[in-house]
């Protein structure tokens, strides 16, 4: 073990000193900017740091694969409550040498001994924080699998180099911004009660750290070197993993803590067993666009692609068309879409035009009264149903938690890439000694039945909302988007979509706009400044119940215009404003 350490330490000191290929001299510097346009090369992520890594990378040679790993190790210093190495995520690849397009599956999957009624207790469901704030709800993590497995097949430099931004990151340090004091501050409560997680993120006083002073991981610039220095198996089994699994097991919580943190299951075999899967892509066509994202068990390219299919269908396409279309979506989406190794999900016939023309039909000039029920998909794919559909949850909250970055070069090659530890904190448990939270995953199974198709299972990925989009026109990319947000992930990039395209608004103020999330709920989730729209009268009055709430998600988008010329778009004021870049202008 010493030995070990030693290695590590020198691992480190090499790599902070070191001005190895992943990092070139700028040929500008990358300044905090929400839209920039130029060529060579664009990259748009929600934290300057991490634009700034992938833009380094892709000056030195490196492909958007390479720039996306190195950012994303970046984000999970500097974003620790929305992704990490602790969760997992989904990315969606262009690979310009043949015009394909590839999706990389690294979503958290459950252990081996969850059982459907896992997350019960006395005969009832657990609150969802009491399951939340627990080992119980802490998935087997994927990032690292996710991100050894899109280097391998389409990566042009080895991990260990590409970690170098984030060791630098973790080790030297960023300044605390109002952002991350605020995610911190709602996390004060359960972070006080695990003695890790305490001494990470609070202050001695209990309290978030103070925007503008320098917040530094040494620890997780340790674990980042360990990786760097031993590859991603040294994530999956010996020191972390056992690390992990202890931490699961057994959360160190202080002595006179306020909750209850109930044990998990995560056991030594479900690390080393886990496995990154590269899955088909959905693709939906809309308007001449082939629109490509994340199959099962995400529901974000099915639901996406079904919503703007039933647009598509009707004779007019108007904000009113636009929510009745996500309605019918999300109906279809609670009842058919969970993980497909337990799960036949009918994804062909959710995605067939025959099926929209069925939703469509119900499409009124007046808002439906939701729960709406769920459509059946199973004839478009020439079989019957093979039982009821599941009943229609209860729409989720709005929630900034995940992040998402997206990435291109200059040989055409993109990445659309959306990550997550699931709620903002997750499960709340910093591993001890290693300086990253863990993910609370396996509530997104659910956890209340013990029938639907999304019910929790032993070795189960859960139902996600992820939704790395990259649209083709004639097999060439003019749009990579993708967001974070929860379920409102898949109404945030169907909204820019609709917005971009169906109605013709430029990227960056589609981007910008407010947002509505119709998710078969009986009130429309809307951004305060979305009740000021024109628009928003004519809502209104045809029925629509719009709920002023939080933001709704954080996206980022590249547009591919001519002559090799990109425009990168960040947020301009949500989650703090993001950070787009470009390798010339």
């Amino acid at each position: 073990m010493k030995r070990l350490a030693l290695a590590v330490f020198a691992t480190v000191s090499v790599l902070l000193v070191a001005s190895g290929p992943v990092v070139a001299r700028p040929l500008e510097p990358v300044l905090k900017t929400p839209t920039a346009t130029g060529t060579g090369g664009a990259a748009a992520t929600v934290d300057l740091l991490g634009t700034r890594a992938a833009i380094d990378v892709l000056r030195a040679g490196g492909n958007a694969v390479d720039a996306a790993v190195a950012a994303a190790a970046v984000l999970g210093v500097v974003e620790p409550f929305s992704c990490g190495i602790g969760g997992g995520g989904f990315m969606t690849i262009y690979r310009a040498k043949d015009r394909s397009v590839h999706t990389i599956d690294h979503r958290e999957a459950a252990p081996a001994t969850m059982r459907p009624d896992s997350f019960f207790a006395n005969g009832a469901v657990l609150p969802f924080n009491d399951a939340r704030y627990s080992g119980l709800s802490v998935g087997v993590p994927g990032t690292v699998r996710g991100w050894q497995e899109a280097l391998r097949r389409f990566g042009t430099k080895p991990l260990g180099t590409l970690l170098v931004p984030a060791i630098r990151a973790a080790a030297g340090g960023f300044e605390v911004d109002q952002t991350f004091a605020d995610q911190t501050t709602a996390n004060v409560p359960w972070f006080d009660d695990i003695t890790s997680t305490r001494a990470l993120y609070l202050d001695p006083d209990g309290t978030a750290p103070d925007v503008g002073t320098t917040f530094r991981n040494p620890d997780l610039a340790r674990t980042y070197a360990t990786l760097a220095l031993f590859g991603p198996d040294a994530f999956y089994r010996g020191p972390i993993a056992d690390a992990m699994v202890r931490a699961v097991a057994a959360p160190p919580v202080a002595a006179g803590a306020d909750h209850v943190w109930r044990p998990g299951l995560l056991a030594p075999g479900d690390l080393r067993a886990y496995r990154a899967i590269e899955r088909a892509p959905t693709r939906s066509d809309y308007r001449g666009l082939s629109i490509y994202s994340m199959g099962p068990p995400s529901s974000g390219g099915s639901t996406v692609g079904e919503a703007l299919n039933i647009l598509d269908a009707l004779p007019s396409a108007s904000w009113h068309e636009y929510l009745e279309a996500s309605r019918y979506a999300f109906a279809d989406r609670n009842a058919y879409v969970a993980d497909p190794a337990y799960f036949d999900v009918p994804l062909r016939g959710l995605l067939s035009d025959g099926f929209a023309a069925t939703r469509a039909a119900l499409v009124t000039d007046r808002a439906a009264t939701s729960p709406v029920a769920p459509g059946d998909p199973y004839p478009f794919e020439g079989r019957v149903a093979p039982g009821p559909a599941a009943a229609a949850p209860t729409a989720s909250p709005v929630g900034s938690s995940t992040t998402h970055l997206t990435v291109a070069d200059k040989w055409g090659n993109v990445v659309s890439y959306t990550f997550t530890i699931e709620s903002t904190g997750g499960s709340g448990i910093v591993v001890p000694g290693y300086g990253f939270l863990l993910n609370n995953e396996l509530t997104d199974f659910n956890i209340d039945s013990t029938t639907h198709p999304n019910r929790a299972d032993g070795g189960k990925r859960p139902r996600s909302s992820m939704s790395p989009t990259i649209v083709l026109r004639g097999g060439k990319p003019v749009l990579a988007l993708g967001s974070p947000g929860g379920a409102t992930i898949i109404t945030t990039v169907a909204q820019i979509l609709f917005d971009w395209y169906g109605l013709g608004t430029p990227l960056p103020a589609a981007l910008a706009a407010p947002r509505f999330s119709q998710r078969n709920a009986a009130s429309t989730a809307v951004e305060p400044a979305a009740l000021t729209l024109p628009f928003a009268a004519d809502l209104i009055a045809r029925g629509h119940r719009l709920t002023p709430g939080a933001e709704i998600g954080a996206a980022t988008a590249i547009e591919f215009g001519p002559r090799g010329q990109l425009t990168a778009v960040a947020e301009p004021v949500r989650r703090g404003g993001g950070s787009a870049a470009v390798v010339r202008r």
